[in-house]
């Protein structure tokens, strides 16, 4: 449990949809609140895809209340998702969001992708000086829903729509049996078997 800008927070009652769990590394800081704002104006295409957003810095409820209260007066926009109040870790160091360094306090910034069953999926982190792509935080939500029963895997460069590759045969015996048993193999590379 823990506490959050819109109440308290267990990540279990986040099973039943996908979910965005993301840290920055502090509060009224440009880059993360570029995020911020980018991930809030972007809400409703997440909001689409059944996945929901939830923020984490190690700063205070109070900073976090007071940072998006002055998003809201300055720049007109809202925040919608909570943002988690993480000031012993816990739940960072849970998910990988605490540098390996660990000289201080501070959270990394970093992209957690987890699955309607509470299973991280994905990963990814950033450069203190690099905010993260919401379109390409969209487009891994998306391959992820994609191939998440198995229907295929996302190639290089996959975009929403685009065909999935199909699955090599789980031994070789199987995927020699197969009528075209490098056709993953050419697929993959942009070629017709």
């Amino acid at each position: 449990m823990a506490r959050s800008t819109q109440g308290a927070i267990d990540l279990d009652d986040y099973r039943g949809s996908w979910l965005i769990l993301f840290s920055h590394p502090a509060d009224f800081t440009p880059v993360c609140t570029s995020e911020v704002v980018a991930l809030a104006r972007a809400a409703p295409q997440f909001a689409e895809l059944g996945c929901r957003l939830l923020g984490l810095s190690v700063d205070s409820l109070y900073s976090h209340l007071a940072w998006i209260r002055l998003i809201r007066d300055t720049a007109g926009v809202t925040i919608d998702f909570p943002i988690i109040e993480d000031p012993t870790m816990e739940v960072a160091r849970a998910y990988g969001m605490v540098g390996a360094d660990a000289r201080d306090s501070g959270t990394v910034r970093m992209t957690c992708f987890i699955d309607p069953d509470g299973v991280l999926q994905a990963s990814n982190g950033y450069p203190l000086t690099v905010g993260r792509s919401i379109p390409e935080m969209l487009r891994v939500l998306t391959a992820l829903q994609a191939v998440r029963d198995g229907a295929g895997l996302a190639p290089a460069d996959w975009q929403p729509g685009a065909p999935l590759l199909g699955l090599p045969g789980e031994t070789a015996e199987a995927a020699l049996a197969s009528e075209d048993p490098a056709g993953w193999f050419h697929a993959s590379l942009g070629k017709q078997g």
